[in-house]
């Protein structure tokens, strides 16, 4: 297809707010900063609060503060996390003698999942994630000064896990039987059986906590003032410097390309209007 990744990205956003990383097995670390790729839609990081070099930055516009002090928190680990896009159905795998699969009745995680004819469904599952974070609070407040990171997205939280698997569909309206099941090698205490081999399926197994499937971004909050005395704003505090980062692409057709409308413009073909980024206003 023509946009696999991009599309990917899009789907699980829409259904959790959250960024896919299409690649699991590349890390991606808290406290990253960069631009998103408006092509295949990753992060394009080009450093890290917890760098040295960003302290330096940091300690122009506020000496106090030393991010060594405030390292990312680690949260308790979760039970599975399963992410259908619109048009999945998830249902019962059922274990019969036409299943032939040691351990299949012992897997943490078993299904089949129905997609939708005609479009594209995205399916996310990771075994019992836990999340890394930037500590909530003074962290981000103090981040809002440094000016190199105007134009920036920063990774304020991940998603971690020991499995995964990622699928998108190929529209044709299929069904696909995945199950995460015991394993006797030691290093890989669990692995994945699926009854499908299709070329946007990718999954990945491993006793440690080596695959980061989902993270969350931030995008400096613009400030602007109200000029109306008589309905004032509070001013921001804390993590609300901080908002949600939208998408920097006009809405995706279902190979992941962008759609344009023809207007009756003298210039054609018209993009359809959006992709700035909403400015907030205080």
């Amino acid at each position: 297809m023509g946009n696999a990744a991009r599309k990917y990205i899009d789907l699980i956003r829409q259904s959790t707010a959250k960024w896919a990383n299409w690649d699991p097995p590349i890390p991606i670390q808290v406290g990253a900063y960069g631009r998103l790729n408006t092509e295949s839609g990753e992060l394009d990081i080009e450093g890290n609060i917890y760098d040295p070099e960003f302290q330096i930055l940091l300690d122009k516009v506020d000496g106090k503060l030393k991010l060594a002090d405030f390292p990312p928190q680690i949260g308790a680990v979760e039970g599975d996390f399963i992410v259908c896009t619109m048009g999945v159905r998830q249902n019962d795998l059922k274990v019969d003698g036409e299943i032939n699969v040691a351990g299949l009745g012992q897997a943490s995680i078993k299904g089949e999942w129905q997609f939708q004819r005609g479009k594209r469904g995205a399916l996310l599952i990771m075994h019992n994630p836990r999340q890394e974070y930037v500590p909530r609070g003074r962290v981000l407040e103090a981040l809002y000064k440094v000016p190199e990171l105007r134009d920036m997205h920063i990774v304020n939280s991940i998603f971690k896990c020991p499995a995964y698997t990622i699928y998108l569909s190929d529209k044709s309206g299929e069904k696909i039987s995945l199950a995460l099941t015991p394993s006797t090698n030691a290093t890989e205490p669990q692995q994945w059986w699926s009854d499908t081999n299709a070329s946007l399926l990718r999954k990945g197994h491993h006793k440690d906590y080596m695959f980061t499937p989902l993270y969350g971004l931030k995008r400096k909050l613009p400030l602007i003032r109200r000029l109306m005395r008589d309905s004032p704003v509070p001013d921001p505090e804390g993590d609300d410097f901080w908002v949600d980062v939208h998408v920097p692409w006009d809405p995706l057709n279902e190979d992941g390309e962008e759609e344009y409308s023809l207007e009756d413009d003298d210039d054609g073909w018209v993009a359809r209007p959006g992709r700035e980024e909403e400015t907030d206003s205080i």
